[in-house]
């Protein structure tokens, strides 16, 4: 399994400092709301096509990161 979290970016300048994805104004917690509403990925990229479904992957591994209490170094 390929590692995305490079993809995964943070900005003061982009989302008030919040995770997103590549300096774009996409945050993880709003890729995170898309996939818990149901979304499946074909359909976020259908709506959102400047995403890539690298991108969501990578924010559910950054989700995996934060939520195991690990720091991204140990990534």
């Amino acid at each position: 399994m390929e590692n995305h979290i490079d993809r995964i970016t943070i900005d003061t300048d982009i989302c008030h400092g919040k995770p997103a994805i590549r300096h774009m104004r996409w945050p993880v917690e709003a890729i995170i709301d898309l996939i818990a509403s149901g979304m499946s990925f074909d359909e976020i990229i259908t709506d959102h096509p400047e995403l890539e479904k690298e991108d969501i992957l990578a924010s559910l591994a950054y989700a995996k990161v934060v939520l195991s209490g690990k720091s991204l170094l140990e990534v």
